[in-house]
Formats: structure tokens, C-alpha cells, sequence
């Protein structure tokens, strides 16, 4: 018998599969559906900063530029009425989660400034979330902040947000980091119990008739998967947290290399989109049949197995491999 579970952020998973934060979240029942497929966590989708302070109207710390917020953030507060649920209601849908189904249940708050919409970290763990995701999803746009003025905002929100619970924090990066090593360290140092590599930056298009900027939504594929296969494979070993891969898992053998990279966790949205809810099931079965094929008893004995630490390869990771790459096209 082969034993998937691992753990997370404290949480012992009966499998590695996550379904991340997604709109398979925003109704109990597809939750429910989540959990019969055997998903063995759900992070439900994120309550934003612009939202909480719209409903607030605590506009004061975004009208102050200083390393802890950022004024130009003004200018992409959403349209009243933007979202579906108010942040209260939000908070309520967390409880009414945890009173329909088992699996744990992740929290996830969008937000990169301090000020009073960080309280909603405690409402959440209140509602009875298993854990919290902070996603620092923000786009530098003004040539005046430096990288270091933006990693001290983000590490000051990831202290802020520590202060305020008790439960496990995840912190979920984008891959735009300059050091990211060191900055996992950082953010490790700062309270955070798990990263989420990595963010997608949605990015926009333009519509050559209408010479209008437009939204533009592609769902994730596999190759995408390598970026951060390369940098948990990295990190492991190197900084004392957890890691969950996102980004690209489509596959049960995405699954694999994930948890072969040493990842504690693979999520999964998009192929859970594209294929339906019960397409869980099906990874799940071929993760467990790869296993058996292969020997494995269980998953915790293949994580990190790839890793740069344990690979004994550790120029497959860095520059050396980029050139033996293109000498061999």
C-alpha cells in the first residue's frame, strides 16, 4: 500500500494534490465536489487589499508614499461592484466551508501595503481557516521605488500579517525576485511558514480595432512548470520552510517532479478548470500507480530526491547547464 500523505504548513494532506486559489472555490458545492474528487486542501480564492479598503474606505494608507505602501496603488482600485462578495462575506463563506466539508482550508489575502485591511488575517483565522496565503501580487510601476524599498514593504506586511495570527502563513511569490534566495530566507525569518512558487502575472493585450488595452486570460500548460521546479529544487535544503509548487501541474507526473524537486505540495488550478472537478481523481490515481510501478512507498521518500542539494548535480541548476544546452541544439 502506497501512502501519499504529506505535509504542509503543519497540516498532514492525505495526498500532495491542492486545488489553488480559483473560482472552484467561490461555491460550497464545488468545494464539496473538490473534496469527493480527493483533493486534499483547497485555497480559496483571495480577498484583495483594494477590496477591503473600498468597502472601508480607509484610503490613508495608500494617499502616503513611504516604504510600507505605495500611493500609485490608487490607481488600480477596482470599480465598485467589481467583486462578488464583500469582505465580510467573504469572511462567512470561510466558516461555511469548514462546516461542509474536512479537507483543510486555506485562506488567501491579496495585499502588499500595511494598514488596517491586514486585520481580516485574524477574521479569517477566526472563520476557522487551517492556514493563510498571503499573495503579493503587486506590479512596481513608478522608476522612483527601488527592488529594496518593495522586498522591505513586503516583509513588513508578512510581520504585520504574523502578529495578527496564530495559524500557518504561506506567502505566495511572483518570480520576479532578484535574490530570491535570500529573500526566501527573509520572509522565512519574517514568520512565514510556507512559499507558493510562483504567481502568474495576468498580462494584458491589446485590441488592434477597437486600439483599446484589453484583459487577457491564458490557463497555465506544463512547460510552465520548469520555472519553479528549478528554484524549489534550489531552495531546498538551503532555507527551513515549506514549499508548494503552482504553476504548470497538469500531469500526474507533474505531480512527481514537484514532489521529486522537493515541494510538499503540488496545486493545481487551470487543469482543474479545463478538465472539470473530477479530473482529480484521475491524477490521484496515476500519481499512486506511478509510485507502485516505480517501487515507492510513499511520498515523503521521493521528496527532495531531485533536489539540487541531493542531486549531486549541482551545475544542472545555474549557468553551466544554459551553455550545455545551447551547445547541444
Amino acid at each position: 500500500m502506497v501512502d501519499l500523505q504529506t505535509k504542509y504548513l503543519g497540516l498532514t494532506l492525505k495526498n500532495p494534490l491542492v486545488a489553488s486559489a480559483s473560482p472552484l472555490s467561490e461555491k460550497v458545492q464545488s468545494v464539496q465536489q473538490l473534496e469527493e474528487a480527493g483533493v486534499s486542501a483547497v485555497v480559496v480564492y483571495s480577498l484583495f487589499e483594494e477590496q477591503i479598503i473600498k468597502e472601508s474606505l480607509e484610503l490613508d494608507h495608500f494617499l502616503s508614499r513611504d516604504t510600507h505602501s505605495f500611493a500609485e496603488a490608487m490607481t488600480h482600485l477596482p470599480e465598485v461592484g467589481k467583486f462578488s462578495l464583500t469582505p465580510e462575506n467573504y469572511v462567512q463563506h470561510i466558516r461555511n466551508l469548514k462546516a461542509a466539508v474536512s479537507i483543510p482550508i486555506i485562506g488567501s489575502l491579496n495585499g502588499v501595503s500595511t494598514g488596517g485591511w491586514i486585520k481580516y488575517a485574524k477574521k479569517i483565522e477566526d472563520a476557522g481557516a487551517d492556514a493563510l496565503e498571503l499573495n503579493l501580487y503587486y506590479l512596481p510601476t513608478d522608476p522612483a521605488l527601488t527592488g529594496n524599498e518593495v522586498e522591505n514593504a513586503y516583509l513588513q506586511v508578512v510581520k504585520d500579517i504574523r502578529s495578527q495570527i496564530r495559524i500557518p502563513l504561506a506567502v505566495k511569490l511572483s518570480p520576479f525576485i532578484t535574490a530570491l534566495p535570500n529573500f526566501a530566507q527573509k520572509l522565512a525569518d519574517a514568520g512565514a511558514n510556507g512559499l507558493v512558487l510562483f504567481n502568474r502575472f495576468y498580462q494584458p493585450d491589446f485590441d488592434l480595432e477597437a486600439l483599446e488595452v484589453v484583459a487577457n486570460l491564458h490557463l497555465s500548460s506544463s512547460n510552465e512548470l520548469l520555472l519553479p521546479l528549478r528554484w524549489i529544487s534550489i531552495l531546498k535544503g538551503r532555507v527551513d520552510i515549506d514549499f508548494a509548487l503552482t504553476s504548470g501541474v497538469h500531469a500526474a507526473e507533474d505531480i512527481i517532479k514537484s514532489m521529486m524537486a522537493g515541494a510538499n505540495v503540488a496545486m493545481s488550478a487551470s487543469a482543474l478548470l479545463k478538465n472539470g472537478v473530477g479530473y482529480a481523481r484521475e491524477l490521484i490515481a496515476k500519481l499512486e500507480e506511478w509510485l507502485v510501478d516505480h517501487e515507492y512507498t510513499s511520498i515523503q521518500q521521493m521528496q527532495g530526491s531531485l533536489s539540487q542539494e541531493k542531486s549531486g548535480n549541482e551545475a544542472a541548476f545555474e549557468r553551466a547547464n544554459y551553455m550545455k544546452v545551447l551547445n547541444s541544439y
